[in-house]
């Protein structure tokens, strides 16, 4: 299982919202780049950074894609991708993989797209759930039930899924299991990353022990309820 540390961008810092709330924000620097180096430093072979102002607006911030690719870490970025052009636009700029989210709940035909012209490899379908429904736009759509989400995402060719409990999100409660086995039930061979309340390193054993391949963590690395030294040590990826 590889460790994701995420960095999440908004007005310009590194911040994390509490279950995708703009309004329940948590201010952890104002240094991206620092953040970025910290993460590198400690050992981190994958980085995951999401413009929280361009998932909100729909409108990304290319300076954004290109103040974190080519610093010797890879980068997997989101936040307001929601067209080829623009997935293929960030690949340009060294983003090693683009999220997308928008376009996984009503436009898969976009993640096809995108897929044609670079490879399943570099896209990563974002399914986001809350009450069984799947959400876009920065999670603040009406959203599409999430069965449905990943089977278009899987007749477009997507072969990585990023699964998050928006309910769990910041709330450090630990990982919504049975959303990410339902997500394994329909996509058996997929490769599946899981977001939302890790707060433990007994939470990444537990994801391990369920196969799962990935796990992005947030305030648990920034609040010291996990040490990425530690968790890298024990999942090297």
């Amino acid at each position: 299982m590889r460790i994701f540390p995420a960095i999440d961008v908004l007005d310009g810092g590194v911040v994390r919202l509490f279950q995708g709330d703009y309004g329940r924000v948590t201010r952890y620097g104002e240094s991206i780049g620092g953040q970025l180096e910290a993460w590198k430093e400690a050992g981190a072979a994958w980085l995951h950074v999401i413009d929280l102002d361009g998932a909100r607006t729909g409108k990304p911030d290319p300076s954004l894609w290109r103040q974190v690719a080519g610093r010797g870490v890879p980068v997997q970025l989101g936040g307001g991708i929601r067209s080829a052009e623009g997935a293929v636009a960030a690949l340009g700029c060294g983003i090693d993989r683009v999220i997308m989210g928008t376009s996984a709940v009503w436009s898969p035909d976009v993640l096809a797209s995108v897929i044609d012209r670079a490879s399943p490899d570099r896209v990563v379908a974002a399914v986001d759930v809350r009450d069984g429904r799947a959400g876009g736009e920065g999670w603040l759509d009406e959203g599409r039930d999430f069965e449905q989400v990943v089977g278009g995402a899987l007749d477009a060719g997507v072969s990585r899924f990023l699964v998050t409990a928006i309910a769990r999100d910041g709330a450090m409660s630990g990982p919504d299991l049975e959303l990410l086995a339902a997500v394994r039930r329909q996509a058996p061979d997929a490769e599946l990353l899981a977001a939302g309340g890790i707060a433990t390193m007994d939470d990444l054993r537990e994801l391990a022990a369920k196969g799962i391949d990935g796990a992005v963590i947030g305030r648990a690395l920034y609040e010291g309820g996990i040490d990425l030294a530690e968790a890298l040590g024990e999942f090297p990826g």
